[in-house]
């Protein structure tokens, strides 16, 4: 199962007349062989990651030739001065009878890309080929992120990445791509043999994502305190309700079924003089062996 040798980076040098010929289709001039150095990256995979999510099959397909022409920066910060190489080619690889952490048959996107040999990449150069520079890490959008064990929208469920249920771990299924917006030389990546950032962290979605998150506890709230006050509802039930209530209702909910349970969890003494309104079979309860 070792497959990490080629997790990131992996020196070439120059290109073959082939791949000479897909770099030139990006380049503002015909490159000679010469000129350009080229090296192999794995961009991502459908593994689960260091962040409990993962890129399902038809997403891995769907970023391959969204990433040709797509350039490399250093730790995901946006400069032109940034800039160091450029994809040129890219292909779905599938695994060698490997698996991933849930069981499944591995896949990973495979890229192409090639520098200019300047004086200013010599010392990039040299550190490729020394295996100094091998973590990379691509910055890309997914239309959305959906529950590995009920399929729904994670943030609209309630189970919780990292998580396992029934023996299953739960993570979040990274759909649809998209938007590329770099690959980048990184330290740390988020996938163990690749690395990734599902999307530019922005002020706004951080926001929307503590929203989401925020809901997402009302919703844990109003499920548990409905299956004390009315345990005949189904959890399954309960959940699919839940999930289509907004703030307010949420809110009057939880209102409702704590005063229910606080009525119901409340201590009665045995003998409950002038509660002749109560059925006998209540009233007598507490006297019944």
């Amino acid at each position: 199962m070792e497959i990490s040798k080629e997790a990131a980076v992996k020196a070439v040098g120059a290109p073959e007349p082939e791949e000479l010929a897909l770099i030139n289709a990006l380049a503002r001039r015909e490159l000679e062989a010469g000129e350009v150095y080229t090296f192999t990256l794995r961009l991502c995979d459908n593994d689960i990651d260091r962040d409990f999510e993962r890129f399902d099959d038809a997403t891995l397909d769907q970023l391959a030739p969204m990433f040709v022409g797509v350039s490399g920066v250093f730790d995901h910060q946006w400069s032109a001065r940034g800039q160091t190489a450029r994809i040129y080619r890219t292909e779905v690889v599938d695994g060698d009878g490997s698996l991933t952490a849930d069981g499944r048959p591995c896949r990973y996107l495979k890229g192409w890309a090639y520098m200019m040999r300047t004086q200013e990449n010599a010392a990039l150069i040299a550190e490729i080929d020394g295996g100094i520079k091998r973590e990379v890490s691509v910055g890309c959008a997914v239309e959305q992120v959906v529950c590995s064990i009920c399929g729904q929208e994670l943030d609209a469920c309630l189970h919780e990445k990292g998580e396992e249920y029934g023996g299953q771990l739960c993570c979040g299924v990274l759909t649809g791509a998209s938007d590329v917006y770099e690959w980048s030389f990184v330290a740390v990546p988020a996938q163990r043999k690749a690395g990734v950032i599902k999307s530019a962290g922005r002020r706004l979605e951080d926001e929307a994502r503590l929203g989401r998150k925020y809901l997402k506890a009302l919703r844990a709230e109003v499920v548990r305190l409905a299956a004390i006050t009315e345990p005949q509802a189904g959890h399954a039930l309960l959940e699919k309700v839940s999930a289509k209530l907004d703030e307010e209702e949420l809110l009057g909910l939880i209102k409702l079924y704590r005063e229910k349970a606080g009525a119901l969890t409340a201590p009665r003494v045995q003998l409950s003089y002038g509660e002749d309104s109560l059925p006998r079979e209540i009233a007598d309860g507490a006297f019944l062996i």
